[in-house]
């Protein structure tokens, strides 16, 4: 089992902010439908220059191939960003995609693409970007598939729930109207469809994925089942571009940062985290908590006989779980529930 935080040196990271000097070129993209402006700054420039023109792939391939030099380039996450990111590769020694939310000076003053892109090419220029993880991984290919997966049950449980209504709002007894009833029958066939739908999503999943050595691992641990295993694979890729475990909980929701200014505590805050996987551990703990005597739930009744509240105890076995996920992620082992009794013994024994 994973205990503790990895302390290994980080592999993936906004390498850019430490290597400013070795590129020639910063260029940034504000890329739309129809047209695209570009800014581009050099060593030797005070100011960047900016063209505006029409929106197209291979007139951006073709400029970015006419610089000569080391060339890192910028765009801000859209719907676009992975698009781009993989047809641009090779074109740029570093394709950056920055997380918009965070570009707060593109907002004061005038806006328009040109002042946009320019903004993106300073702040590039001075390494003040947040880098979004994207990658050329196959595993994109299974985001897109769980996503959508996810879409068709959030959209079968709003399904179930307007059944549901229907039959409390008349008091669960014989509906005779036949308004009514035409409406039941539409929502009962929609069911069926959402149902037959859900049954193929598995199986592709069970068909296409069910040898991948990083989900079977993930598998054995208490509360993941295989559909859980294939949703955290999908949306973290790869474990190695969080620095430690403290990186990946706040990444899942499951910590908060505390504000502190002047020597004032503002109180602890949740900090911007992925919604999917916040509900992957939160429902994994409590299914944990459900089932049989295991190593996790031992965990849990621990804390419970300490005297932690549920609700804390909870939300402490949902980090743990989490925790031990990433170590397998990043680590390439497998879980080993009771290793910490094995090294107990060892100790004794050696005493």
């Amino acid at each position: 089992m994973y205990k503790g935080k990895i302390n290994q040196k980080r592999i993936i990271s906004n390498e850019y902010v430490n290597t400013l000097e070795i590129y020639e070129h910063y260029i940034a993209i504000d890329w739309s439908k129809r047209t695209m402006a570009i800014a581009r700054l050099t060593k030797m420039m005070r100011e960047p220059k900016v063209i505006e023109v029409r929106s197209d792939v291979y007139d951006l391939k073709a400029y970015l191939k006419s610089l000569k030099g080391k060339k890192i380039l910028t765009i801000e996450e859209t719907t676009t960003s992975q698009w781009l990111y993989v047809e641009l590769q090779g074109y740029a020694d570093k394709v950056l995609i920055c997380d918009p939310y965070r570009n707060r000076l593109l907002s004061d003053g005038s806006k328009n693409d040109k002042i946009d892109a320019i903004k993106l090419c300073l702040l590039l220029r001075n390494g003040l970007l947040k880098e979004v993880y994207h990658s050329l991984e196959n595993r994109y290919r299974l985001r897109q598939q769980v996503s959508d997966y996810e879409d068709l049950v959030k959209s079968g449980v709003r399904l179930k729930n307007q059944l549901s209504a229907i039959f409390r709002a008349n008091g669960d007894e014989e509906i005779k109207d036949l308004v009514t009833k035409r409406i039941i029958a539409r929502i009962g066939q929609n069911i069926n469809l959402y149902e037959q739908q859900k049954e193929e999503y598995e199986s592709i999943f069970n068909q296409e994925y069910q040898k991948d050595k990083d989900i079977n691992r993930l598998r054995s641990v208490n509360g993941i089942g295989f559909i859980r295993a294939v949703i955290i694979v999908s949306t973290v890729v790869d474990a190695r571009r969080f620095e430690n475990d403290g990186q990946y909980l706040s990444y899942c929701g499951l910590i908060k940062h505390e504000k502190l200014s002047g020597g004032r505590s503002y109180g602890r805050r949740s900090p911007r985290y992925c919604r999917r996987l916040k509900s992957v551990y939160k429902s994994a703990a409590q299914t944990v908590i459900n089932s049989k005597d295991n190593s996790l739930k031992q965990y849990y009744k621990y804390l419970i006989d300490k005297g932690v509240s549920e609700d804390r105890s909870r939300n402490a076995l949902a980090r743990k779980i989490a925790r031990i996920t990433y170590g397998i992620l990043k680590t390439k082992t497998n879980y080993k529930p009771y290793i910490w009794r094995e090294n107990k013994a060892k100790e004794v024994n050696s005493k």
